[in-house]
């Protein structure tokens, strides 16, 4: 009997210094559970505040951003909050943010290419670079399954809780920063998607305008090159109605018609040009 109690004695101590070692701590205060972070989990957050150069006011918000429900799974019988509604949060301020962006930086694309350009821009593979990018995956807290099968390196964990991470910062520090922080990751990739002919084709969107507006089919004129040979660089402009509407340039004569037939379509869509009628004779 004493024996079976020494065990059960050592057990409970055991348990009890697992839980005092643990990186987040449950406790009450008043009438609710609050976590509490150990000093050693508060000055990595620390750390990681000054790589995102984003200073957290809570730093609670950032942690919960980074815990993984595997990690709630195995502390405290799963009362410690995951990142999970802090992800779904995220998701929808990124859409806000890229599609703000989207809206204002490309006023010459329909709502089809919108709606591709800001899927792909806010898709795993994205999210899960910039996270990798930022090094989250060491601030993480996993449970000891999925870090032994590679949790740590995972691209959907890592992109889960880089949405988390933006939920968290909206919450915690405002739009505004949130946006900041957002394109300031996030801008460079848009415009490498945006540059994708596969995804957006300008002359035909042009040419969709121009037939429906005038009843025109535009015309492209290659105006002249500069450079040699091996670094030539193509200038080309379009015209409707012999009126030149875009003048572009690239490597190739199908790039300088696509930059024309691009910056046709920004001046048609503001009204900064206008094609003249031809009176009916």
């Amino acid at each position: 009997m004493k024996k079976q109690q020494s065990t059960k004695g050592q057990e409970t101590a055991r348990q009890e210094k697992s839980k005092r070692e643990q990186p987040v701590q449950l406790v009450r205060r008043r009438d609710k559970v609050v976590a509490r972070l150990s000093p050693e989990r508060r000055e990595a957050l620390l750390r990681l505040c000054e790589q995102l150069k984003v200073k957290f006011r809570r730093l609670d918000l950032l942690n919960t951003a980074l815990t993984h429900p595997s990690y709630c799974a195995e502390f405290n019988q799963g009362n410690l909050p995951s990142n999970q509604r802090l992800e779904f949060l995220g998701d929808a301020v990124l859409a806000l943010i890229v599609g703000n962006y989207l809206y204002h930086t490309y006023p010459e694309m329909d709502e089809g290419q919108l709606t591709r350009i800001k899927a792909i821009s806010v898709s795993e593979p994205v999210l899960h670079g910039i996270a990798k990018k930022l090094g989250l995956g060491q601030y993480l807290l996993l449970g000891r399954g999925e870090e032994r099968t590679g949790g740590r390196d995972r691209p959907s964990v890592l992109a889960d809780a880089f949405e988390a991470l933006v939920g968290a910062m909206f919450l915690d520090r405002g739009l505004k920063t949130t946006a900041d922080f957002v394109l300031k990751h996030l801008k460079s990739r848009i415009r490498m998607i945006e540059r994708d002919r596969l995804i957006l084709d300008f002359k035909s969107r042009l040419q969709e305008l121009t037939q429906s507006r005038y009843h025109l089919v535009p015309t492209y004129h290659l105006v002249k090159t500069i450079g040699p040979d091996h670094a030539k660089v193509f200038v080309s402009e379009v015209r409707v109605r012999g009126i030149t509407i875009g003048r572009g340039k690239g490597h190739s004569k199908k790039e300088a018609e696509q930059e024309a037939a691009r910056a046709a379509l920004r001046k048609l869509l503001k009204g900064s040009v206008q094609i003249p009628e031809v009176p009916e004779k």
